[in-house]
């Protein structure tokens, strides 16, 4: 977890790769746009609201956030579709505040680890702007939107009503790795 443009893909390319923690991915869903390097299937599985509206009825949501956009209202959800069996793996998972505290709902708080980064407010401005501008029609005020809503959405109230007191800072990439690494196998260890 952490507010958009902390290094949350990066890390997470790096973790599932290290072979010590056999991490296995899940793949989130959402009604947005697809963005350019993005693959469907691999980044998001991306749905139209009536897949979503299918999913509902099924009862095979997990977790469900909608974001009034200024595009219009997008979705991002987690689904019981068959790729999280804890009995079997152990996962990594990008998700806010508020879809991990879903997930502990759904899973149970003993079954999750929670890893939130944070890096300097200019840095994650700078890195916003940068993957905007790589975008076929860059979205700025939709990124601005974001950028904002972040200090609502990940405030310090909210930080520790989810029981997050450990955060990383994400200043130096191999330096949080190998912390984030330690954290996770000596967590793991104690929980299971």
């Amino acid at each position: 977890m952490g507010k958009s443009s902390s290094g949350k893909d990066t890390l997470y390319k790096a973790l599932l790769k290290d072979s010590r923690l056999s991490l296995q991915k899940i793949i989130p869903y959402t009604t947005r746009p697809i963005r350019a390097g993005e693959r469907a299937g691999e980044d998001y599985h991306f749905y139209t609201e009536q897949q979503l509206a299918e999913l509902e009825e099924q009862g095979k949501i997990i977790e469900l956030r909608a974001y009034d956009t200024v595009h219009g209202i997008w979705h991002y959800f987690t689904a019981d579709d068959g790729q999280i069996d804890l009995n079997r793996h152990n996962y990594l998972y990008i998700a806010t505040l508020e879809a991990y505290e879903k997930m502990q709902d759904y899973f149970g708080r003993e079954h999750l680890i929670p890893l939130y980064l944070y890096t300097d407010d200019g840095l994650r401005l700078s890195r916003a702007l940068k993957r905007e501008k790589r975008q076929k029609e860059p979205k700025y005020a939709e990124m601005c939107r974001r950028y904002l809503a972040d200090e609502e959405d990940f405030s310090e109230e909210k930080l520790l009503a989810a029981g997050i007191r450990k955060r990383f800072e994400n200043t130096d990439r191999d330096c949080v790795i190998e912390e984030l690494t330690g954290y996770i196998t000596g967590t793991a260890s104690q929980t299971l």
